[in-house]
């Protein structure tokens, strides 16, 4: 068997297919322990089952190499490592069932003939019965499957949907602040430039008024040395 799920090694989807896979593999291996005791009809329904648990093993099997493109890179030979020593037991799990399935005499009990067809009628009715069966349950683990993944994607959809509107928001409160700063720029130019008027008004009354002390000044001096 593979080794103890590294949560570090792959992500939270790979380790649930790993987990589903390990239980689906306990269950095959005690079926295939109990199938040498049954015989007859017993035995054909245990072996069916088993058939199934593989298809189902399969089918575990190929999501995890889909999901093993999103392992990181560092992880890449441990879980190649992994998916080996899954289908390594998968496949004697296989080989184990069809060495118990070709023991026909167990199957059929005191009505082994090599053609069991030949005594039971309806043989091929339940052969196509139980085979609609199988492909029905696998097309519902399909599906279930697929819904899941829906699910997921959908809760993925409507938290970034979340995310945007809430950015949004932050845009449009950056943009308010903005407008803001830019009506007190204006104010703040507008004074800047009423103060730039005075100031140069108050430069002129200044002068002129020093300019007319002067001329008084040399107005009196000039009287006095006339004198």
């Amino acid at each position: 068997m593979s080794n103890i799920i590294d949560a570090e090694a792959g992500t939270e989807r790979f380790g649930s297919y790993e987990a589903e896979l390990k239980l689906v593999q306990a269950d095959i291996s005690q079926q295939l322990d109990e199938i040498p005791e049954l015989q007859g009809e017993p035995r054909k329904a245990a072996i069916r089952k088993v058939e199934r648990a593989l298809e189902e093993a399969d089918e575990l099997i190929g999501q995890m190499r889909l999901e093993k493109s999103n392992v990181p890179a560092p992880s890449k030979n441990k879980i190649n490592q992994r998916l080996r020593n899954f289908e390594s037991d998968i496949d004697s799990s296989k080989r184990k069932l069809k060495t118990l399935g070709s023991d026909r005499k167990a199957l059929f009990g005191n009505r082994y003939t090599d053609d069991p067809e030949a005594d039971d009628p309806h043989y091929a009715q339940r052969q196509q019965l139980l085979s609609t069966t199988d492909r029905a349950e696998r097309s519902s683990a399909r599906i279930k499957n697929a819904q899941r993944m829906a699910l997921e994607t959908e809760q993925v959809g409507a938290n970034t949907l979340s995310d945007l509107h809430r950015q949004g928001e932050q845009i449009r409160h950056t943009r308010d602040t903005l407008h803001s700063s830019e009506g007190y720029t204006d104010r703040s130019i507008k004074t800047l430039r009423t103060m730039a008027r005075r100031m140069a008004t108050n430069r002129i009354i200044t002068i002129s008024i020093i300019t007319v002390l002067v001329l008084l000044i040399i107005a009196v001096i000039y009287s006095k040395f006339r004198k």
